[in-house]
């Protein structure tokens, strides 16, 4: 027991730096946990082990006493073309993979209470983004030698409680405390429009960081012999500014993380093979430094000759990256193969978030893969011990932009470009 502890410890620290690049279903994750990884991101209904409660928190009464933990190795690549501006030696190829690769931690905890009753706990990093530039970008930064550049990275520390209504009906809820960081470079441009006339937090190239909560619900029920339903809800995170960015981010650096909500099944076609769908919704709408559109909101701002002061950068309407409200769908299948072996695949797919329109400032976020291919494996050990591996490849996606360069920065396009490839281990074992 002391030694579980000591490695539960080690984990729990080795995860209180977030190394996060998501951006696969926007900026989330495409599933947590490698064995959710594996078929698509499913998970909904299906709980294959401790991670299963930062999906479903209904999980961790259906997991009984386990840890697991796991590393998955992120590789985006990001591109970035400028086209059909005046301005000298701006138009051509941005590449977006100066840091080109990412390792990304996860741990679960599920310990079963007795009674019908479970106490869960996961450590994750669910979502982030990043760009970091080849080269200097005039439209953002002029003069500056500051090649443009975001990271943000998001760390969930999700305990859970979750109990057995009955033999075939579970409800949970998880608290999810959640730190951000975030950093910005290459942006002198924008100090100027500044809500509060100078633009000193908008670009400082230092990390900052924010924290909050949400709420996780979860419910699972299995319905008949083959047929298990979920549904999980997760609050909109009331995050603290980021103050170096109160220049950059809508309502003075404000950067909520937006609410999701999500119903899945599972259906066990064989004694051998279950198929799991899920349904998840993001909504990106309810955050305005997120779905604010930079036009034409800036050109409002009376540095830009508007007149409304609110809708500069940073100001209570300032711009942002002009997504919408993202709709995912995942479909995933497991496969007993033998006794100590179960394969996995899926495939998970969401029309990207950003419009035609405002991929001028989304060079920074181009998070616009759709398609994703998943395939995973669990290996059972002579230790009694799993070790899972899981892989996904997002397809390569672009989107052109469309009248995406505002006149007042001198017109154009910015057509934008990204693939990903993840690898990921995990080991876990019932205590």
């Amino acid at each position: 027991m002391k030694s579980a502890t000591k490695k539960i410890l080690a984990v729990v620290v080795a995860l209180g730096t977030p190394m996060t690049a998501m951006a696969t279903n926007g900026y989330f994750g495409h599933g947590v946990g490698m064995k959710s990884m594996g078929m698509g991101g499913t998970g909904i209904a299906m709980a294959q082990d401790s991670l299963a409660s930062a999906t479903n928190p209904a999980a961790a009464a259906l997991t009984g006493n386990r840890i697991d933990f796991g590393l998955n190795l992120f590789r985006p690549d990001r591109e970035a073309r400028v086209s059909g501006s005046p301005a000298p030696g701006v138009n051509g190829t941005y590449d977006g993979n100066e840091t080109s690769v990412f390792w990304i931690p996860e741990f679960g905890y599920s310990r079963d209470l007795g009674n019908g009753k479970a106490f869960g706990l996961t450590v994750v990093g669910r979502g982030g983004m990043n760009t970091d530039y080849d080269k200097v970008f005039g439209l953002y930064n002029g003069a500056s030698s500051d090649k443009p550049g975001i990271d943000l990275a998001q760390l969930y520390i999700s305990p859970t409680f979750a109990m057995k209504l009955n033999q075939d009906h579970a409800v949970g809820i998880s608290l999810n405390m959640i730190y951000q960081r975030f950093k910005a470079q290459g942006l002198d441009n924008f100090e100027s429009m500044a809500a509060d006339g100078a633009g000193d937090n908008l670009t400082s190239g230092s990390y900052d960081s924010s924290t909050g909560f949400s709420i996780g619900l979860g419910w699972t029920g299995k319905v008949s012999q083959i047929l298990t339903l979920g549904a999980m809800y997760t609050s909109k995170a009331d995050m603290s500014k980021f103050d170096k960015y109160s220049d950059l981010f809508a309502e003075q650096g404000d950067f909520d993380i937006p609410a999701t909500l999500g119903l899945g099944l599972a259906v066990k076609a064989t004694p051998a093979l279950t198929v799991a769908f899920d349904v998840t919704k993001i909504y990106y709408s309810s955050v305005a430094s997120i779905n604010n559109p930079l036009t034409p909101n800036l050109l409002n701002c009376p540095a830009m000759g508007g007149a409304d002061q609110s809708q500069c950068m940073g100001g209570d309407n300032g711009p942002g990256f002009g997504w919408e409200d993202m709709t995912v769908y995942k479909l995933g299948f497991s496969w007993q193969f033998q006794n100590d072996l179960v394969l996995r695949a899926g495939f998970n797919k969401g029309k990207q978030p950003i419009p035609t329109s405002e991929t001028f400032f989304n060079f920074l976020a181009p998070g616009v893969v759709e398609n994703h291919l998943t395939l995973g494996a669990t290996k059972t050990l002579g230790s009694g011990g799993e070790l899972t591996f899981a892989y996904m490849h997002a397809f390569s996606k672009e989107v052109k932009g469309s009248g995406s360069i505002p006149s007042a920065f001198g017109g154009g396009e910015v057509d934008l470009n990204m693939s990903q490839d993840a690898f990921g281990i995990a080991y876990g074992w019932d205590m």
